[in-house]
């Protein structure tokens, strides 16, 4: 039996990039392609055969990841768009996040899987409000990292008063947010300043290029322990049943929080059954030790009432089994949210019909205070109590990304209204 070597999560990076519209992302993450000659002749191709349809020169680079036909017709992002690239040094995966404000939700999704923010500023304009809220987000989600473009330095003639402005804002929302690692890089995407080769356009900066600054940063921490949390144990939420020949059944799922070991003591939740692992079977074969973000067939040593939904939990750190909680929620429907309103509730692999039972705060994006409220508007963010018809087991968001969060689903429409992490915002501090 053989050791499930971890996945190489230190050279697979995961970033998100947001910001408001019009600040240049698309055509920040098009630089990076097209500089690191990551895009085939046929793709090079099609986005000079759009470009010059729409009339906007030889080669528009945003439309390398705006997509769909109505976004380059619009010349905006609306879904996310998921780009894979790698350099000698590293891998990426990309996703290059909505700006408009009309899809917030998709930019929560984009972020919410990411170990770094590429944060696009229009140097001509400072920080929006838009670009506040998705850093608002994207901190609430668990980054702690960005590296943040100070774009259209050349319609300024690069002056470094303007560069200046956007490292002040930067610098006081990094802080307030608890964001550990902000970086300013003053960049040209249209010109490629900056981006991938360094530029001597901007003297007074001598630090990274995105490119370099992007291959150095610390990944990994998207999959199992929140922010790093070395005290997290394993969360294995129980995707599927599995009959085995000759009877007796394994649990599958995807491994979260920790490692888990043939022999580790573990709970099964909702009920609070204790028992051990048996045996843990790959892809590959059988193991001894499946690292987190593996997805794996776990056989316990007793017979148990195991069922999709119910989470399989290391016995030393064992979450919350509750049908009450605080949560903080990002509201992404026109319909106001107000208490008293139902839903079904996704947590991992559970679902439960919940009610929205009290309003108790909505986040002012330019103070980043919490305020009273009797409702949630589009794109607030809030904080809530939530009655669930079925108990869940709860992490804090603040402890781990996958069993702290949820999102909210309309039961007539199917569409998901919100996303949520569980207990309060502790991110905002004067």
């Amino acid at each position: 039996m053989t050791t499930q070597a971890p996945e190489d999560l230190v050279k697979l990076l995961r970033f998100a990039t947001v910001g408001s519209v019009d600040d240049g992302k698309s055509t920040v993450i098009g630089r990076l392609l097209f500089d690191t000659k990551q895009l085939f002749d046929d793709q090079v191709d099609a986005v000079a055969s759009a470009s010059r349809n729409r009339g906007v020169g030889e080669m528009d680079l945003s439309f390398i990841t705006d997509g769909l036909r109505a976004e380059r017709e619009q010349g905006i992002t609306i879904d996310v768009a998921y780009r894979y690239a790698s350099t000698p040094k590293r891998k990426f995966v990309i996703a290059d996040c909505p700006g408009h404000v009309q899809y917030t939700s998709n930019m929560a999704t984009g972020a919410s899987t990411a170990d770094l923010a590429l944060v696009v500023v229009d140097a001509t304009a400072g920080v929006k409000e838009q670009t506040r809220r998705h850093l608002c987000i994207a901190a609430l989600l668990g980054v702690r990292q960005i590296i943040v473009c100070a774009n259209k330095m050349d319609l300024v003639d690069w002056d470094q008063g303007a560069y200046d402005r956007v490292v002040t804002e930067i610098e006081s929302l990094a802080k307030r947010l608890h964001i550990a690692s902000a970086l300013v890089v003053p960049i040209s995407a249209l010109l490629g300043d900056n981006v991938v080769e360094a530029s001597t356009a901007a003297p007074y900066y001598d630090g990274p290029t995105v490119l370099e600054a992007l291959e150095a940063a610390p990944a990994g921490e998207w999959a199992g322990a929140h922010g790093g949390n070395e005290d997290a144990a394993t969360r294995l939420p129980v995707q599927w049943i599995l009959r085995q020949p000759g009877g007796g059944r394994t649990y599958a799922g995807m491994v979260d929080g920790a490692p888990l070991s043939v022999g580790e003591a573990v709970t099964v939740l909702p009920a609070g059954l204790s028992t051990t692992v048996k045996a843990i079977a790959t892809p590959a074969g059988p193991v001894e030790i499946a690292q987190v973000g593996i997805s794996v067939a776990v056989d316990l040593a007793d017979d148990f009432d195991v069922s999709r939904g119910d989470i399989i939990v290391g016995s030393d750190d064992l979450p919350t089994v509750t049908s009450e909680f605080e949560a903080t929620l990002c509201w992404f429907s026109l319909k106001a949210l107000t208490p008293g309103s139902r839903f079904r509730l996704k947590h991992t692999t559970r679902s439960t019909p919940a009610i929205v039972a009290l309003l108790d705060s909505v986040l002012n994006i330019n103070e980043l205070s919490l305020e009273p409220t009797a409702s949630l508007e589009l794109n607030h963010i809030g904080v809530a109590t939530i009655k669930t018809a079925s108990p869940l087991a709860l992490d804090t968001y603040s402890h781990n990304r996958i069993t702290g969060s949820f999102v909210l689903i309309d039961e007539v429409t199917n569409i998901t209204v919100a996303a949520g992490m569980v207990g309060a915002p502790t991110l905002i501090e004067p």
